[in-house]
């Protein structure tokens, strides 16, 4: 994981006045990359066109394919677009903790923060009606594929079976009522990201059970939205058979410190 002085190092800003420009922004957008050059240009495009009030971060991990470049190449169209840049593919987990890190290092960090996927499985569409319902009061809303109006498009039946029953055991075991834990469509509030940020050490997808786990542990309001989920159309999913493994295996170790921390009260 980048240390804070290597995330400030390969944080790149549009221009030396992004500090006074990307200070103004109420929302903040991180999109964590790697081999995404065939979509990230539109989807920026389309995310600036829907959102006008928002700070674009790009976390790339060294994408072999370009995507930093182009990247580069809409920064110098757009003010409020940063660029982080990490030497090798070292995961969802840390892409997401080292986002949360560099835009609470700017002087006046926006209020809430989205996270989602630069594949267009998540619609940028949706940005809007997710701020509005964090802006009802709660730290951490979930795009969620399986809340009533949910919809996955594109996916093969052994797929739905197998997100279902990770969604399904994940909730169980760490004790949370939340039918899609696992989606990486997500309004977190500043208040929420800076209690947690210091207690995230998730390398890969695993992430997403851990934030939900702080936010319920910690007290903070959290709720689910149904979203429309795409399969992408182009490349292919970037999760490994390690990072599935992984995440099963957070799953247990959140399980144990539930029972371990139930066991103290």
């Amino acid at each position: 994981m980048l240390s804070a002085t290597e995330e400030e190092r390969n944080l790149h800003p549009p221009s030396a006045r992004h500090e006074s420009l990307a200070n103004k922004q109420s929302l903040g957008i991180i999109l964590p990359t790697f081999c995404e050059a065939e979509t990230i240009e539109n989807l920026i495009r389309e995310i600036k066109d829907a959102n006008q009030d928002v700070l674009i971060l790009v976390v790339d991990d060294s994408s072999p394919d370009g995507t930093a470049g182009r990247v580069k190449k809409l920064q110098k169209e757009y003010s409020n677009i940063l660029l982080m840049e990490r030497p090798e593919k070292l995961g969802l987990g840390t892409a997401i903790t080292d986002g949360f890190k560099a835009i609470l290092s700017l002087e006046n960090p926006p209020e809430h923060i989205i996270t989602m996927d630069a594949d267009y499985s998540h619609n940028p569409q949706a940005i809007p009606q997710l701020l509005a319902t964090a802006e009802k009061g709660y730290d951490l809303v979930i795009g969620s594929r399986y809340s009533k109006g949910g919809k996955i498009v594109g996916w093969h039946i052994l797929r739905r079976i197998i997100s279902r029953a990770a969604n399904l055991v994940a909730s169980t075991m760490v004790g949370l009522r939340i039918r899609d834990c696992t989606s990486g469509f997500r309004c977190y509030s500043k208040e929420y990201i800076k209690s947690v940020i210091g207690c995230l050490h998730s390398q890969t997808y695993e992430i997403q059970i851990e934030t939900v786990k702080q936010a319920w542990m910690r007290g903070f309001a959290l709720t689910e939205m149904p979203i429309v989920f795409e399969n992408r159309k182009r490349g292919k999913s970037k999760l490994t058979r390690a990072e599935f493994q992984g995440f099963f295996s957070y799953i247990v170790k959140a399980k144990l410190a539930v029972l371990n921390r139930a066991s103290k009260t």
